[in-house]
């Protein structure tokens, strides 16, 4: 092993063939789905059937056509994303680059495939990546100018829209704090990026590094033209190193490689595919045909610069993925350079195989060369040579007898040679432009061996960020214990919480072994398999005791076997209450067949109330030494005394006297019973009558009687008649009842004995549910009154809830009463509540269910001391299945009505459009009399003439005037004025006023024109067209400001108006006739005149 050797620990691909079915999920099959498609001699390059080109948009002209290939290599899932996982928007992932999404998930099921946390990981850790050209900007964004008017070009161009911001986005959103770099040399880009991430690794830039590409083709799922000398191939397959070989298929997909110093990879247990040993760079210069052609020379000085960084010779090396296109120039000049790197230190002929995944699943461009190093890594793992397809004969231009090399056409099994050296492989990547890279790997070293764990079971923990994906990462880890039943399954249970980030939904299970966790998962039975979402901020915990009545002969007999702290606090608790005369023991720990007669026994408060005390104090005491701390106590009765012990207001020998003495004295009275009803308190105390007493109020509709016996069940009896839920709790005294009466002072006389401190630990109490004040702890007459008043349980529970929402309440003690009762209580979620030993009737040992309750408090935010569960042993990381993402589909399609490329001339059987092409067709407007013929034909009116300087409105007025019509000539001028009783001048700049003015008199002549023709900028000829004195003067000639004579006044109507085709304002010269006729701003005049009078007509 080398100091800069670089660990391949991580391998994230979504690749064509991969997840085709179903909705697709590129990345669910992962690295084991690319081996099997690789050994399975797979090709992923498909051919597309004539609805599917359809449905993707293809002309169907194009389809038909001779020279056209329909075979594609497609990505599943190209629009699906799952924003909610990255913290997106809808309209983020909407907007952002198919390429940045299926980077960002590749990359981080590539850390999972790694068994890496980016969170949790101590070190840097860099990005190196690139990506294919921008297609979806200009296509379907940029197209969608209400998106980018709306959101602004900038933002979406930054936020996952380019190239430079590929690497960025993907440290920015896994606050990845290593060097960031977007790598672009065309088809090498994805190797040449693993080479500068292996240089910022042993530069100690980083201490783990992301390098891989992506390219995904758009349009997609379609066909290409096949064009001779061109790189795609005739019949859609790539036959690399054949004699068929004539081009390759484009494909899109994403690669992502996990990089780590080798000796930091192999101290943490990481899994390691293969090794890094050297990588090349460089670049053809000018020592070639042209620009795209490839160099023997430039590519030969790459792989004999990475043997040399690799210090490995050339007759080592066992297997070359090329960069193998499959174009009849480039697989001869690549094996050319490969001979003429090899032949620097070997003479040894046919002993290296060669092949090129591009065969499998197309040219993927910026990501071919991470697919060709995951495809060597891989061969590596599994000591195989997969078969490079389509090859049937050598191509004639490759003389593979005098080279290093023979084509794998096969799956070989790849023995180590003669030497025994370690099996190594090179991976070659050319880009279009002449930079080349190089990268020689070398198999894994065999991983130091996992220990035995600590524990015959294992805690298995699962995280997601929804509960569909919690689900279904659940049935995903079914499937692979069953698939391997070889990983330690303590190893699992390693890699899920340390490989793993932790996410809000969490599900926990203890399991035996591969199959038994399997059927939990698959089963999700609720007893067994605990579901949780983790509270905010590490949530405070408070311990809950509960009080006589929950015990049961065996409870927490295994982690009295197993755990040391619980076993050595039960003993020193055992040991002294022997010295107050009484020994529990055989009635705790029966011997098998006496279990029922220990139950019995059990029932006797001097024996079932100090072994509680006793228990609930070694449990407290265990979870603390798991690091569980409370941060507050509540007690239900009797368990209020464990709390006090905890706390310190009375020392653990001290309660066990107290509670024995307690024991003793409700011995002594006579027995009663207690009896659980599902009323409010109000209502049970209204049932009571005289001999019974409000015991316990357990929630708003839970509360407690007690009494004697006979008391109890007349009202049992009683409630049983209304139909009220009830039950008796299974102890033989009336505890919190006037039955205790008798007792109280020789409890009040013992207490007066026991120093009594103030609490260390925050207790509520039971008898105000609220906290229990120092002065309170340190009086007797409190604990005696504790003794015979009634408990406010639920009122304890409010006051806790109140004080932090965000609080875990566990249960220290047998069964799940108090549990049951917070988790019910209306201010408290069962999501909140968990206990610590097994219910009497599961069939679980309690360690294991102590175990998985320790997971539970992790499920539901909490934490512990997880390095007890490694117990110190050796634990390794293994390849378990990456996270499930909730993908939906989020898609932009480009803009409707943008100008399609021109498609190519498609064949008719319609004669009629033989040859046809829509053109505009010159036609004159109708009118109501010939304009050239007889105007006498014509109504007689009055007419007014906007005349220009030249012959057409003259010529127009004199045959108005012949055929009896009155006509009004104004022509433009600088000034107002009448030249005769026909004829005026008007400036057309001087606005409103001068044709308010000549209105005004036409009305007092009596000459109001029903008829206006505007001539003013028409000319006759084709000849020069003076220039305007201005754009403004230019615009109030055309329209002739002439609004007004639109506007029906009190005392005119709308006139007609007849409008002449003006020159273009803006042109000197008139230009030819156009086939569309121009519409001048007077066009907007007549429009708007038609809009104010109804009913009139414009020409």
């Amino acid at each position: 092993m080398s100091d800069a050797d670089i660990a391949i620990i991580g391998l994230g691909l979504h690749l064509p063939g991969l997840g085709e079915s179903g909705l697709g999920d590129p990345g669910g099959e992962g690295p084991a789905g690319f081996w099997r498609m690789l050994a399975g001699a797979i090709c992923a390059i498909r051919p597309l059937a004539r609805e599917e080109l359809l449905a993707a948009g293809e002309s169907p002209a194009l389809i038909d056509r001779p020279d056209y290939v329909p075979f594609a290599a497609t990505l599943a899932g190209v629009p699906r994303f799952d924003p909610a996982f990255w913290g997106l928007s809808p309209k983020d992932a909407a907007v952002m680059d198919p390429q940045h999404r299926h980077l960002l998930e590749t990359a981080w099921e590539a850390l999972e495939d790694a068994a890496i946390d980016p969170a949790r990981f101590s070190g840097r850790i860099g990005v190196f990546a690139g990506c294919g050209q921008g297609s979806w900007w200009f296509r379907h964004v940029l197209t969608n100018r209400d998106l980018v008017d709306s959101t602004g070009e900038f933002l979406l161009r930054h936020t996952g829209n380019d190239k430079d911001f590929l690497a960025t986005r993907l440290s920015h959103l896994l606050d990845l704090r290593g060097p960031a770099v977007t790598v672009q040399t065309a088809c090498s880009t994805s190797l040449v990026a693993t080479h500068y991430a292996c240089q910022s690794l042993l530069l100690g830039e980083c201490d783990l590094a992301l390098a891989g590409g992506v390219t995904i083709e758009l349009p997609h799922a379609r066909g290409y033209l096949y064009r001779e000398g061109e790189i795609l191939s005739p019949d859609g397959a790539c036959h690399a190193f054949d004699h068929r070989a004539a081009g390759t298929v484009f494909g899109s997909g994403a690669a992502v490689a996990v990089l780590r110093r080798l000796e930091d990879a192999l101290a943490d247990g990481d899994p390691v595919w293969a090794v890094i040993k050297g990588t090349a760079v460089n670049n053809d210069g000018a020592r070639k045909a042209g620009y795209l052609a490839p160099s023997v020379d430039g590519q030969a000085d790459c792989v004999a610069e990475a043997l040399r960084m690799a210090g490995v010779p050339a007759d080592s090396i066992g297997y070359v993925e090329c960069h193998g296109t499959g174009t009849a120039l480039g697989d001869p000049i690549e094996v050319a350079a490969l001979t003429e790197a090899f032949r620097r230190t070997t003479s040894r002929s046919g002993f290296c195989r060669i092949g090129s995944v591009k065969t499998n699943i197309g040219h993927l461009d910026t990501a071919a060369g991470a697919v060709s190093l995951a495809k060597a890594a891989l061969a590596l793992h599994h000591r195989a040579i997969p078969p490079s397809l389509g090859y049937e004969a050598p191509n004639p231009a490759i003389p593979f007898e005098e080279t290093p090399f023979r084509v794998a056409d096969r799956l070989i099994p790849w023995e180590r040679d003669d030497r025994g050296a370690p099996r190594r492989a090179g991976v070659n990547s050319l880009g279009v432009g002449g930079t080349n890279a190089h990268a020689i790997l070398e198999e894994a070293p065999p991983p130091p061996p996992s220990e035995e764990p600590a524990f015959p079971f294992a805690l298995l923990t699962l995280s997601a960020r929804t509960k569909g994906a919690l689900d279904a990462a659940s049935r995903r880890l079914a499937a692979h214990l069953r698939a391997h039943p070889d990983q330690p399954l303590a190893d699992v249970a390693y890699t899920l919480r340390e490989g793993r980030r932790a996410f809000a939904h969490r599900r926990v299970l203890v399991a035996s072994g591969h199959e038994e966790a399997a059927a939990l998962l698959e089963s999700g039975d609720p007893r067994r398999v605990f579901t949780h979402e983790a509270l905010p901020a590490a949530p405070e915990i408070a311990f809950m005791f509960p009080g006589g009545g929950a015990q049961y002969p065996g409870m927490g007999r295994d982690l009295y076997e197993t755990e040391p702290v619980f076993r050595d606090w039960m003993d020193r608790g055992l040991a002294h209450l022997a010295t107050l005369g009484a020994d529990p023991r055989p009635h705790w720990l029966p011997a098998p067949g006496q279990e029922e007669a220990a139950a019995r026994a059990l029932l006797a408060p001097s024996v079932q109330l100090p072994l509680l005390l006793i228990l609930e104090y070694a449990l407290a005491q265990l979870w603390m030494s798991w690091g569980v701390k409370p941060a507050a106590l509540i007690g239900h009765s009797m368990g209020e005394n464990t709390a006090a012990a905890l706390a310190g207001v009375l020392s653990f020998e001290d309660a066990i006297g107290l509670v024995h003495l307690r024991g003793r004295l409700m011995d002594s009275v006579p027995e009663g019973g207690m009896l659980s009803v599902a009323l409010p308190a109000a209502d049970l105390a209204a049932r009571l009558g005289e001999d019974l007493d409000l015991a316990v109020v357990n929630g708003p509709r839970l509360a407690v009687a007690s009494g004697p016996r006979a008391a109890i069940e007349a009202l049992a009896a009683r409630l049983a008649a209304e139909g009220i839920e009830h039950q008796p709790i299974p102890i033989r005294i009336a505890a919190h009842s006037r039955l205790l009466d008798p007792v109280l002072e020789a409890f009040r006389a013992h207490l007066r004995s026991l120093r009594l401190n103030p609490p260390a630990i925050p207790v509520v109490s039971n008898r105000s549910g609220r906290l229990l004040t120092a002065a309170e702890a340190t009086d007797p007459d409190y604990w005696v009154a504790h003794l015979r008043g009634t408990v406010l349980f639920a009122e304890g529970l409010a006051t806790l809830a109140a004080q932090n929402p965000n609080r875990l309440y566990l249960e220290v003690g047998p069964g799940r009463a108090l549990a049951s009762l917070a988790g019910q209580s209306g201010v408290i979620t069962p999501n909140q509540v968990i206990g610590s030993l097994r219910h009497r009737d599961e069939a679980i040992a309690d360690d294991a269910h102590f175990q998985a309750m320790l997971g539970r408090i992790w499920a539901a935010g909490g934490d512990f001391d997880w390095a007890q569960i490694w117990g110190g042993a050796r634990r390794n990381r293994v390849r378990l299945p990456t996270y499930p993402f909730q993908r939906a589909d989020y898609w932009i399609e480009p803009a409707a009505g943008l100008p399609a490329p021109a498609a190519p001339p498609a064949r008719t059987d319609d004669i009629a459009r033989w040859g046809w092409a829509p053109r505009w067709t010159p036609r004159y407007a109708p009118c109501e009399a010939d304009p050239l013929g007889d105007l006498s034909e014509l109504p007689r009116q009055s007419w007014l003439i906007l005349a220009e300087d030249g012959p057409l409105g003259s010529g127009l007025a004199a045959r108005l005037r012949g055929a009896g019509h009155a006509v009004t000539v104004v022509r433009a001028g600088d000034r107002f004025a009448w030249l005769s009783d026909e004829e005026a001048l008007l400036p057309p700049e001087g606005g409103r006023e001068g044709y308010d003015r000549l209105l005004a008199d036409l009305r007092e002549r009596g000459r109001l024109p029903g008829r206006v023709v505007h001539l003013w900028l028409a000319a006759e000829g084709t000849g020069h067209v003076p220039d305007p004195p201005s754009s403004t003067a230019c615009r109030n000639r055309a329209s002739g400001r002439c609004c007004s004579l639109s506007r029906p006044g009190p005392r005119r109507r709308m006139p007609r108006f007849i409008c002449s085709a003006p020159r273009p304002a803006r042109s000197r010269r008139v230009p030819k006739p156009s086939p569309i006729p121009r519409r001048p701003r007077f066009w907007a005049l007549c429009r708007s005149s038609r809009a104010r009078c109804r009913g009139r007509r414009r020409r």
